[in-house]
């Protein structure tokens, strides 16, 4: 999908919950690409990654960017350094947290006001946006007022928070850009009233925090979850922690700014016997499902060469024809 002079958007239709209606890849710049986010490291991420640039783009991945570090947004930076050698551009902080996802050379950290520089003029801002999580970053292509907001602001939903008091900070900076036109988020659709949009972000969250309010002043102390119920009443099920981490998220800067009071609770400590079991149990079911898809890579190369050859394994002596 052409979004603007240099942004093409590459949508890949997502059933989760988590990410509405697609996860979307970005590309920007030509013949020598930068790509913003790269999918989960699963085939249909890659092929729609190769398969596009191929056939439509006729392009080369130069540089490949990352709008923070959860795995449907980075999933795929090893492979594509493995693949086109490209760059691989990553948070300033978000080394640490990309571990095991990053190639051993060619990586390069990216710091608020950066700017990246492709052929033709195009230069992309970086603009740190912490909230969603530690090592969010946007990138802005003000000549063409493109915005890209990762899973900081996304297509058709609200997202997740980490730190709320840090994302209301970074929606303002967002909303104050100059030359604003369209919002390519990391998940659905493209947003073309970017302002209206980050002003309803705002809108919301302020609206959230009145909702948390009304709902202890009900009476007795309430648990997030027990907040959680209470205010999004509509909500799919599938959903329901990640609106209890949205609330907690409120309760956090609530009480750090001392206009609630919260108990320290009593948190589970499992014995170390069990913790141990549950790492094997993990580390076994990485085991199995990396083998498994080793497996089905192995079938679709036997499939391809099943293509290449005579079905051998049909016949003892294959029929033979001629004209009568």
């Amino acid at each position: 999908m052409q979004v603007s002079h240099s942004v093409r958007a590459v949508q890949v239709p997502d059933e989760s919950p988590m990410r509405p209606v697609s996860t979307n890849i970005y590309l920007v710049g030509r013949d020598q690409v930068l790509t913003i986010d790269s999918g989960e490291a699963l085939d249909r991420y890659r092929w729609m990654l190769r398969g596009y640039l191929a056939a439509t783009e006729k392009a080369e991945i130069a540089v490949a960017a990352v709008t923070h570090h959860h795995s449907d947004h980075s999933g795929n930076l090893k492979w594509t350094r493995e693949i086109f050698d490209a760059e691989i551009a990553i948070p300033e902080n978000g080394r640490p947290l990309l571990k095991g996802r990053l190639p051993a050379k060619g990586v390069r950290k990216l710091v608020d006001g950066q700017l990246v520089e492709l052929d033709g003029g195009v230069n992309l801002r970086v603009i740190t946006s912490p909230g969603h999580s530690v090592d969010s970053i946007c990138y802005y292509l003000e000549d063409e007022g493109v915005l890209f907001t990762g899973d900081t602001m996304l297509g058709s939903t609200t997202t997740t928070i980490g730190d709320l008091a840090a994302y209301r900070t970074t929606l303002q900076r967002l909303v104050d850009l100059p030359n604003l036109k369209v919002i390519c988020p990391g998940h659905g659709p493209l947003v073309h009233d970017p302002r209206e949009r980050l002003q309803s972000y705002i809108d919301h969250r302020n609206g959230r925090e009145a909702q948390i309010l009304d709902a202890l002043r009900e009476g007795g102390p309430r648990t997030s979850w027990e907040i959680m119920l209470a205010i999004y009443d509509d909500i799919d099920t599938r959903l329901r922690r990640a609106a209890d981490s949205n609330v907690r998220t409120h309760l956090a800067q609530l009480e750090a700014e001392g206009r609630i009071l919260a108990s320290p609770g009593r948190p589970r400590r499992p014995t170390a016997r069990k913790r141990t079991r549950e790492e094997a149990r993990l580390r076994e079911r990485e085991r199995i499902i990396k083998r498994a898809r080793r497996l089905e890579a192995a079938a679709r190369r036997a499939e391809v060469r099943a293509q290449e050859n005579p079905p051998t394994d049909e016949w003892i002596e294959p029929p033979r024809y001629e004209l009568t």
